[in-house]
């Protein structure tokens, strides 16, 4: 009898990949060979950008030309400005935005240009525009004006620029930054394999990245640090409440959002630079309310269960600091991530082959037909 595959894939190498490694034993996530606690907090996310696309970090002139592309790039077309009144009316912004950057395509001139060049060029667009395409729905359903985008901030000062209405303090920007480049790309998760999948058929950059918005739309992939903001704000009392707040969530069989990690085995290593920006953002903005009551929770979990904070965890609070709504937690998720997706398709493209895997059939054998009187 035939072997039973590992439900959800799991441990199965499903494509080969120079972009992004995991070692979840060790607890290490490296891009293109770079520890990522050795480039957080070192590298913009522009630099980032260059890494992930390109495949090197890049010098001064290279960084010059990615800027100057970016920031050609940002401006979306007529097609994406019409759409934007009526996606707002959909029933949460990733719905929204999953439709606008489908409608992208309608726009872009390198839509039908299956070139290896063509990708690049489309995916430093997508890059550039998915921060104008948040900022713009926001403002769209706040019914206020987007800021224009200030040229001496890059894509994290120049998003809460837009999103806020205030230039930000250039810490706050350097933090945003990093969060940027911690949650750019993650290997063969929901949403980069879906692009995958999309992208080995040979369809287009913009339909693959879609489908990864599609997969980051799913509660079980996206959406876990706009759950935990909501977990913090729904305790009420002291960080003394944490407590018995966590026992009886566990008690009642709920789940902890932003704890555990399919991969890492030991502490998420992006977990270990969001609390450090937590605090510190908890220092500067004189509010230390969820960053206790995070750092409390983080202990009472690891007792109760064993479990280490994800990424998500801590990023809920640090989003909270910087002015972020809640529920743009998840679009800013991928507005990072759409690094890692456009680096994805573009190595799927350069040596393709058809993403087809097997399947274990559970289902009956040997059944005869017999006509629909005698059914």
């Amino acid at each position: 009898m035939a072997e039973k595959s590992p439900r959800g894939l799991a441990d199965v190498v499903a494509a080969s990949t120079s972009i992004s490694d995991i070692d979840g034993r060790a607890g290490r996530l490296s891009y293109r060979g770079y520890d990522i606690h050795d480039i957080a907090g070192r590298i913009s996310f522009e630099e980032c950008v260059h890494l992930l696309q390109r495949g090197t970090l890049p010098t001064q002139a290279e960084l010059d030309g990615l800027m100057a592309e970016l920031a050609d790039g940002r401006r979306y077309g007529s097609v994406a400005t019409t759409l934007l009144p009526y996606v707002v009316q959909s029933g949460t912004p990733m719905e929204a935005l999953r439709t606008l950057v489908s409608s992208l395509a309608i726009d872009d001139p390198d839509a039908t240009d299956a070139s290896i060049e063509a990708d690049r060029r489309k995916a430093t667009r997508l890059v550039a525009q998915m921060p104008v395409l948040v900022a713009s729905y926001e403002a769209q359903r706040s019914r206020r004006e987007v800021p224009d985008a200030d040229p001496e901030l890059g894509i994290a000062g120049n998003f809460l620029l837009q999103i806020t209405g205030e230039r930000p303090a250039p810490r706050a920007a350097e933090i945003f930054d990093e969060c940027l480049v911690l949650h750019a790309d993650h290997t063969m998760n929901a949403s980069t394999f879906t692009a995958r999948v999309i992208a080995a058929t040979l369809s287009d950059m913009h339909s693959a990245i879609t489908g990864a918005m599609g997969a980051l739309r799913g509660p079980l992939h996206g959406g876990a640090n706009e759950a935990v903001m909501k977990t913090l704000t729904s305790i009420g009392g002291e960080v003394g409440d944490v407590d018995a707040f966590v026992r009886d969530e566990l008690a009642g069989g709920r789940k902890i959002m932003g704890f555990g990690h399919r991969v890492y085995k030991t502490e998420d290593p992006r977990a270990t630079h969001l609390r450090k920006m937590s605090e510190e953002l908890a220092d500067l903005t004189g509010n230390r309310r969820y960053y206790e009551f995070s750092r409390r929770m983080e202990q009472v979990v690891l007792d109760e269960k064993g479990l280490y904070p994800n990424v998500d965890f801590f990023a809920a609070s640090v989003y909270h600091a910087l002015g972020i709504p809640t529920g743009l937690f998840t679009p800013v998720f991928a507005i990072s991530r759409m690094s890692g997706w456009t680096a994805h398709v573009i190595e799927q493209h350069e040596d393709n082959r058809l993403i087809r895997p097997d399947s274990d059939y559970t289902g009956p054998h040997d059944q005869q037909w017999v006509e629909i009187s005698k059914r």
